[in-house]
């Protein structure tokens, strides 16, 4: 059976206040493409299908029109969860309708996980669709108490799988979330953060089960301890931390014995994310900006001594779609100030940012009660986000 694995669509993005919808359009139009040429069998998005709960209307038209293509015109079945970003009520919307054409929508997750059971020439395959949730629901569902992060939810789960479970038969599983291996994964500035100090990580090793595992939520393509179990990646970048990463469709080929062939098939931007870096008048010369798109999405990183008239204005003038301005001489000069969180601060989670601030601005030390009271101030916000 061949599975073209993707996730993190985010349909309805905003970067830097610029609408994506003309770009993803321009993506998806290669997926449907490459739907076209390599005929799966099933397409899997794994979460993250729209960038909010209530996505505009023109989000949910292009998604409309994908999948129509997609299902009616190239009769591939598609198995969808819901991600952190999504309102698991719209996205399951019709569901069980909508299954009658192929599509296999998950919102919410269910009393008992029942797997999608797909057909090919050497017998079935589970579809094992875990949407995310967050674990406080997890724990209010089944009243367990002893459900208190995101690795307790998930263990939960996937124990419950054994009730429908056949080691007799091919199994693959969706889910979404950071799933965590010995080595240390690439994360983005675009994914949400799951959980406040640390509480989102789970376990790999609950995984090892099935013959493939399609995940989404990390933004770049990459390996989860074993080859069958990964991220797809998104499918195009959604900040400047993805700027050097090469997107890409993950093509599955599953065999009679359960054993995993992959494939990558990458994807070409409308408009490419980049960082560029130099002196104004440097990044402004023809043969420098001539060896790019200079229609591209730009982070320009000046280094430059002294003040500059409108450096933005003058930039936007050969890159019209410059979307961050930054200093690399006034960094070097500020050093680690008493309200700079570093570096390395686009990579830290607000409480470990938070602890940061604290200790440099009162010079006390931010115990573990001060830290549990911030945790659940932060939570709180989280969850309002994510409901809003």
């Amino acid at each position: 059976m061949k599975i073209l694995h993707t996730g993190d669509w985010h349909i309805g993005k905003l970067v830097h206040g610029i609408h994506m919808t003309e770009d993803q359009r321009y993506i998806l139009k290669q997926l449907i493409e490459l739907v076209k040429e390599e005929k799966p069998d099933v397409l899997v998005i794994a979460g993250d299908i729209y960038d909010r709960s209530i996505p505009p209307i023109e989000a949910v038209e292009l998604m409309d029109g994908v999948l129509s293509e997609i299902l009616l015109k190239h009769k591939t079945k598609v198995i969808a969860i819901a991600g952190n970003h999504d309102s698991p009520d719209r996205v399951g919307f019709a569901s069980r309708i909508l299954r009658d054409n192929g599509l296999y929508i998950s919102g919410n997750l269910t009393d008992d996980i029942e797997p999608i059971v797909i057909q090919d020439e050497y017998g079935p395959i589970h579809f094992y669709p875990i949407p995310y949730v967050e674990p406080s629901i997890v724990k209010a569902k089944y009243n367990d108490e002893e459900i208190k992060n995101h690795d307790d939810a998930m263990n939960f789960i996937l124990n419950k799988l054994d009730k429908n479970f056949d080691e007799g038969v091919r199994n693959v599983c969706i889910a979404h979330g950071f799933i965590m291996g010995i080595e240390e994964l690439e994360t983005s500035e675009s994914e949400r953060p799951l959980s406040i100090g640390g509480s989102e990580y789970v376990n790999v090793d609950y995984f090892e089960r099935f013959n493939y595992v399609a995940l989404g939520h990390l933004h770049r393509p990459q390996k989860v301890k074993h080859d069958h179990i990964r991220y797809s990646g998104s499918l195009m970048k959604y900040s400047f931390s993805e700027a050097m990463q090469n997107k890409s469709v993950t093509i599955v080929d599953i065999d009679a014995k359960g054993n995993v062939n992959l494939d990558f098939k990458a994807l070409k931007p409308l408009r490419d994310m980049r960082i560029i870096k130099g002196e104004l008048s440097k990044l402004m010369d023809k043969e420098v900006y001539s060896q790019g798109n200079t229609d591209d999405y730009i982070m320009a990183v000046l280094t430059d001594r002294g003040e500059l008239i409108d450096p933005i204005g003058t930039l936007r003038s050969v890159y019209p779609n410059i979307l961050r301005l930054e200093s690399d001489h006034f960094d070097r000069e500020a050093g680690e100030s008493k309200t700079s969180a570093g570096r390395d601060f686009v990579m830290k989670n607000p409480l470990e940012l938070f602890k940061e601030f604290y200790e440099n601005m009162s010079g006390e030390e931010f115990t573990e009660e001060k830290s549990k009271a911030i945790e659940e101030v932060l939570e709180e916000i989280n969850l309002k986000g994510r409901i809003s």
